[in-house]
This record gives C-alpha cells, sequence and structure tokens, in this order.
C-alpha cells in the first residue's frame, strides 16, 4: 500500500445496478477507512443510499427524469429494462447480439451522453485526484477531468477480448473453436456502425479514440479487474502490466445473517442451497417461480433472495427468502450455490468455495457460465430447456461430490488469502497518490 502524505479524493462512478455498484461500495469503503474522501457518482435511483457510507453523493440523471422517479429502487432503469426484453433470453446467444446486446449498449450510451455536462460540473467541483469508472461503455468527461483513469471490469474478463479466447457474451468453450470466428463476424455486422458513431462522439468530447469496435478505452493510468486466478484466461490472452487482477471483491459493508430456523434446523441428509438469479434476473417472474416450484420438491432447505418480482413469488415450505439478502454473509454457510452467474456471485462464490449451479440469463453470465463448467466447478444448465430431473440431478451431484467441494473449499481459502479487495484499494490508492505527488 502507498503511504500518501495527505488524503486523496476519489471519484467511483459505477453502472447503475447492484452488481457493479456493490463492488464499488466495498472498494470504496476501504479508502474511506484509509482516510480519503469518496464522491460516489450514481444514477439518482440510487439517492440516499451512499451517504450512509460516509461518502460524498453526488446524483446523475441517465435520462429525463420521469414523474415519480424519486420513488424508484435503485438500479431500477435496469430491472425495467431487464424485465421487457427477458424474451429475447430464451433465443441463442448469437441471435441475442442484434436483439439484446445491441440495444444494451445503445441504452448506455444514450445515457453516456446525457449525462456528459452533469458529470463534468461534478468533476469541476469535487476535483478529485483520481477517478474510477466500473461499466461497459466510457462516459469521456472522467477521463478529461485533469485526473487519472482507472477503469475496472467486474464482468468477467473476456470482455478485454483476444484471439485465442471466447467472444464476449457468447458462452462459447474455450477448447473449441469451431463457432467463433461466426460470432465475430455477426458482432462486427451488428455493431459496427453503433461503434463508430460513438467513438466518433468520444472524441467529439476531447477523449481518444477507443480500441477497434470496443466501448471501453485500455490505455489507462490502471486497470483492474475482478476474476480468481483459478479461473482465468491468462495462460491464453495475457495482459499488460497496465492490468491487476483482483481475484475477488467481496464487500465487507453487509449487515450479518442470522439463519431462521426454518432452514437452520434440517436432517441430516439435507443441504443448505442459496438460489439468486440477482437483481436484475430475478425480474423474469415466470422462470424465478418454475425454480422455486421444482427445488421445492427435494429434501433440501433453500435460502431465496426473490429480487424485484419479491411480492409475487410463492416460497415452498423447504425455504425462506427476502427480496434483497445480504449476499456475503449468506453464501459462507451454504453448501451450494443456483445462480444466473453474474460475475459478483460467481466470484463471491469461488472466494468462499462452495461449488455453482449456473442458469446463464444475458451479457457475461454465459461465459461465466461456460467457464465454471469447464472446469469442473459446477454445472450450467439450459435456463429455459431444463427438465426438472436435470435440475434436482445438477444439485444431487454437487451435494454429493465430497472431492470436489473439498477441492473449492481450499480454492476459497486461497482466494481469500489474497485480498483481492485490497489490492484493487492499493492500485488505485497509488494511482491517486502519484498524481497528487506530481500536481
Amino acid at each position: 500500500m502507498v503511504t500518501t502524505p495527505t488524503p486523496l479524493t476519489i471519484m467511483f462512478w459505477p453502472e447503475s445496478a447492484y452488481g457493479p455498484t456493490n463492488q464499488c461500495i466495498g472498494l470504496a469503503a476501504i479508502l474511506r477507512d484509509r482516510g480519503h474522501t469518496i464522491v460516489f457518482a450514481a444514477e439518482s435511483s440510487w439517492a440516499g443510499k451512499l451517504a450512509p457510507y460516509g461518502f460524498i453523493e453526488e446524483l446523475v440523471d441517465l435520462a429525463e427524469p420521469a414523474e415519480g422517479a424519486s420513488d424508484e429502487d435503485a438500479g431500477a432503469f435496469w430491472t425495467e429494462f431487464i424485465a421487457e426484453t427477458a424474451p429475447e433470453f430464451r433465443k441463442p446467444t448469437i441471435d441475442q447480439l442484434e436483439s439484446f446486446i445491441k440495444p444494451t449498449y445503445q441504452a448506455l450510451i444514450d445515457g453516456a451522453k446525457y449525462c456528459e455536462p452533469r458529470l463534468r460540473e461534478i468533476l469541476s467541483t469535487h476535483r478529485p485526484d483520481v477517478v474510477v469508472e466500473d461499466n461497459v461503455v466510457l462516459f469521456p468527461a472522467l477521463t478529461r477531468a485533469g485526473a487519472p483513469f482507472v477503469r475496472i471490469v467486474s464482468c468477467s474478463p473476456l470482455e478485454v477480448s483476444g484471439t485465442a479466447v471466447p467472444p464476449p457474451f457468447s458462452g462459447l468453450p474455450t477448447a473449441d473453436r469451431s463457432q467463433w470466428d461466426a460470432y465475430r463476424a455477426e458482432f462486427d455486422r451488428t455493431h459496427r456502425e453503433l461503434w463508430t458513431e460513438f467513438d466518433a462522439w468520444v472524441q467529439a468530447q476531447g477523449a481518444a479514440a477507443l480500441p477497434d469496435l470496443e466501448f471501453m478505452p485500455r490505455a489507462n493510468a490502471a486497470n483492474l479487474y475482478v476474476y480468481p486466478a483459478e479461473a482465468d484466461y491468462l495462460d491464453v490472452r495475457p495482459l499488460d502490466d497496465s492490468w491487476t487482477r483482483m481475484d475477488s471483491s467481496v464487500r465487507e459493508t453487509d449487515d450479518e445473517y442470522v439463519l431462521p430456523a426454518e432452514v437452520a434446523d434440517r436432517p441430516d441428509d439435507s443441504a443448505l442451497i442459496y438460489l439468486s438469479l440477482g437483481s436484475l434476473g430475478g425480474a423474469d417472474l415466470e422462470l424465478m417461480q418454475r425454480l422455486v416450484d421444482v427445488l421445492g420438491t427435494t429434501g433440501h432447505r433453500y435460502i431465496v433472495s426473490k429480487g424485484p418480482q419479491a411480492d409475487r413469488i410463492t416460497l415452498a415450505d423447504n425455504m425462506v427468502g427476502e427480496q434483497m439478502l445480504p449476499q456475503t454473509k449468506v453464501i459462507p454457510q451454504v453448501d451450494l450455490v443456483i445462480s444466473h452467474g453474474g460475475n459478483n456471485t460467481v466470484t463471491e462464490t469461488l472466494h468462499f468455495g462452495k461449488p455453482l449451479i449456473v442458469l446463464p440469463l444475458f451479457w457475461d453470465q454465459y461465459e461465466n457460465a461456460q467457464r465454471i463448467d469447464e472446469l469442473g466447478f459446477g454445472i450450467r444448465l439450459d435456463t429455459y430447456a431444463f427438465a426438472d430431473a436435470d435440475l434436482i440431478g445438477a444439485v444431487d451431484r454437487l451435494i454429493a461430490d465430497t472431492e470436489l467441494r473439498q477441492r473449492l473449499s481450499e480454492i476459497g481459502a486461497d482466494i481469500r488469502g489474497r485480498d483481492g479487495l485490497r489490492v484493487g484499494a492499493d492500485v488505485i490508492e497509488r494511482v491517486g497518490a502519484e498524481h497528487r505527488a506530481r500536481r
């Protein structure tokens, strides 16, 4: 860790969903405790949720505020967006490029253009020593602030593409390249015009040109990504010295979770399992209810993160659940995690050394699901085509595999020992201190 002569001002700007925002909260809390001032810029639905951490809360609209927007839940924009486009998730990933991936990029780009003046205002007010963005498109004001820019990749590291790794969003296997070229060609066809227009706008704001068909820069003061060494792709896709891996980024701000008696007291042959499709995947009510109904027929006990449709989900008798749970306090207490494959959940599960069943829905969840399956850390299922017996059988196999459970327990101990959260905080602090010294 770099010792700074005076406290730094560090600004975070995460994408509005819970995953990247919680990831940044974890890093920011470490830096706050080291005496630094944290400016946390966030989309307006996060109002009042960041200041209690001791951060300076600066709210940003990504579009013209709708009537009643002040009453929205945090991350409501993306929850609603995902719920509306959920039928697209039933398509093969190559077909989703035009019907889901491209509209998602377009929505992010529209937000970047709308809030550019507001971000410039925040930067001018606080004059940070370092600016940190966790998102998948560049907000160019952040690179024009007179401060070093740190990029965080809190999605799968395949977001940083390479010729020897599967293309991002595809979920294609690492060992079989037969479909890689067709997928890349379709990405080029569907995204070339969108990227060209965005790159031109980025440069018009005074930022540097973007890498070809990428929506974030690589030539930054520092780049961080969240993925454990045991699952990384560095053997086939090396990264330059600007990149630092955070093996995990498990925030320390979650409340404790005491197991309810309904699941704490269970038969000796009953496992305790955590089910979560994340804050966005949980918006698919039909899928959530089906999972609950199938798992309700087993002899195991379940803790269910019900998501934004919580009041419409009926849990079985062998389950407890809430709309949101302190996930980092729940996972250490369970035997198995059933997940959508979001990067936070996957890396947190490996951090605590638990096996996974993954039912991917969108974005990098497919590649996380594929990676878990091909490394033998769990099982990938077809999210909308699995038979009841497929899910029940996957649960039983992973619970019975004592050798895998021991192996993952050892991997988890190694990951925790590498303390990725503080590794990332050290990088941000070093970059800011070097800038302060020069200034």
